[in-house]
């Protein structure tokens, strides 16, 4: 007689209990990030720290009542991410190009599949990879690394780099010259102690080993002229099955990019924070008329840099496995999250500007009408950065600042030709008759300068006083 009462009771748990979602299924959104690889931040960093997947992921439809585990797992290299990417146990991962083409390769081989779904930053002509050498060292330019010891992490995007060039100055990696495998962290202490003679690397630590004056660059990746990218990836069927979680995650994405548009030193420091790469190498990356975008759509030339890395590894008889340059890009995801954001996807991929310097001159007040001449200067508590422009009104307002007592966190300067930004005290500089500076990134630039200007070559404490270490060191 009590089995309809019973009945009812347990229909009326079973209710309460769908009610507050305890059956809910639950979707996982495992995401592998690099923290310290700075051009991945708006793809993993920024968006985790501000909780902003959160505001995206889809909610009603098939979605409703999904409980979704959000999965965050940092690691320092695309290798290892790739292993828990193929393992199942990451659905989403950012890496750079070349690693991103092993990624790939990595999936095929196991039966699966995984794609590019955006760019998050790159450079069109190359820059963020770098090769750096002892702060004594004589060498300056590639010609001077033969029969030289030189490191790279292998299979890196800066790998990738280096044989390049090394080809283009018809240099032999396997017989002009002792090259070997090592990561960024071990490398530095062999900087230091004069255990190599050259190292090459990613983002960003071609500028971070400069700026803690552990080295100085004698080559930025810009001037091989060949494109470079660091991009999200996703496990296909992943994304066939849950292709609106996908898109939130991008949409996720051009969030934080817009966010670090408003207020790039704030973000800079949140990075720095986050990630131990210091705010003024954040800034000099991806502040204004930075040395990298941060770019979400797939202009020709990121596809053509991945086509360049795929090709690499075949160069370097890492696979035997055929991956497709052209359909290993799925652009619609990226393209879905502009149309759902309210931006134009067919705009940006038109747009090569970097982040506007739209600011006066800080000590006259001018117009700053030409970014090779502009010059920044980030003064110790002070929450913005400093514009001028022109070099020597930014060191006009330096002196002067120095002599009240203030301290100088870093200044920013621009080569003259390429318009690259420059540590203002790794710098080389031309100065003439009138008192204009001109600044450069290598010796051999600034000498031909001169000569065909007229002026002399200077260095950064020549023009300061300073010690060329000095800002670097002025936290």
């Amino acid at each position: 007689m009590q089995y309809p009462k019973l009945l009812g009771g347990l229909l009326l748990a079973f209710a309460t209990l769908a009610g507050n979602n305890a059956w809910a299924e639950t979707i996982r959104v495992a995401i592998g990030t690099q923290d310290t690889t700075i051009n991945c931040a708006a793809g993993g960093l920024i968006v985790r720290e501000l909780k902003l997947l959160d505001k995206y992921l889809p909610r009603d439809g098939k979605y409703k009542d999904v409980n979704y585990e959000i999965v965050w797992k940092d690691f320092t290299s695309g290798a290892p991410l790739t292993n828990e990417m193929v393992a199942g146990k990451l659905d989403i991962g950012n890496m750079a190009d070349f690693p991103g083409a092993n990624n790939g390769v990595a999936h095929l081989k196991a039966g699966k599949k995984s794609v590019f779904i955006s760019v998050l930053s790159g450079s069109t002509i190359g820059s963020g990879n770098g090769i750096v050498v002892p702060l004594d060292s004589k060498i300056q330019t590639i010609e001077d690394l033969r029969g030289k010891n030189v490191s790279v992490p292998f299979a890196s995007t800066s790998h990738g780099m280096l044989l390049r060039v090394l080809k283009d100055h018809n240099i032999d990696p396997d017989k002009d010259l002792k090259l070997t495998t090592q990561s960024p962290e071990v490398a530095g202490s062999a900087l230091k102690a004069g255990k190599i003679d050259a190292h090459a690397d990613f983002v960003p630590f071609a500028e971070l080993f400069p700026f803690r004056g552990i080295a100085k660059k004698i080559y930025d990746g810009a001037q091989a002229n060949v494109p470079t990218y660091h991009g999200a990836l996703v496990n296909v069927d992943y994304a066939n099955k849950y292709p609106e979680i996908v898109v939130a995650y991008l949409r996720a994405v051009i969030e934080a990019n817009r966010l670090f548009d408003e207020d790039p030193e704030k973000y800079s420091e949140l990075i720095a924070k986050a990630s131990g790469v210091d705010a003024e190498v954040n800034y000099f990356f991806h502040g204004p008329l930075g040395l990298q975008t941060r770019d979400l759509s797939w202009k020709p030339e990121y596809r053509e840099a991945l086509r360049t890395a795929i090709k690499t590894l075949v160069l370097l008889k890492r696979t035997d496995t055929y991956l497709d340059p052209e359909t290993f890009i799925d652009d619609r995801y990226i393209r879905e999250a502009f149309k759902e954001s309210g931006l134009d996807y067919e705009k940006q991929l038109r747009n090569y500007a970097k982040l506007p310097l739209n600011v006066k001159d800080a000590r006259s007040g001018a117009v700053i009408a030409e970014p090779k001449l502009a010059a920044q200067l980030w003064v110790a508590g002070e929450a913005k950065v400093r514009a001028y422009a022109t070099p020597e009104s930014a060191f006009a307002d330096q002196a002067a600042l120095e002599k009240d007592g203030r301290k100088i966190r870093v200044g920013y300067v621009h080569d003259r030709n390429s318009g690259l930004k420059l540590f203002s005290n790794q710098a080389f500089y031309v100065k003439n008759a009138k008192g204009q500076i001109a600044a450069f990134l290598d010796r051999r630039s600034a000498d031909a300068w001169a000569k065909a200007k007229g002026g002399s070559v200077v260095d950064y404490a020549a023009l300061t006083g300073a010690k060329p270490a000095k800002l670097a060191a002025a936290n």
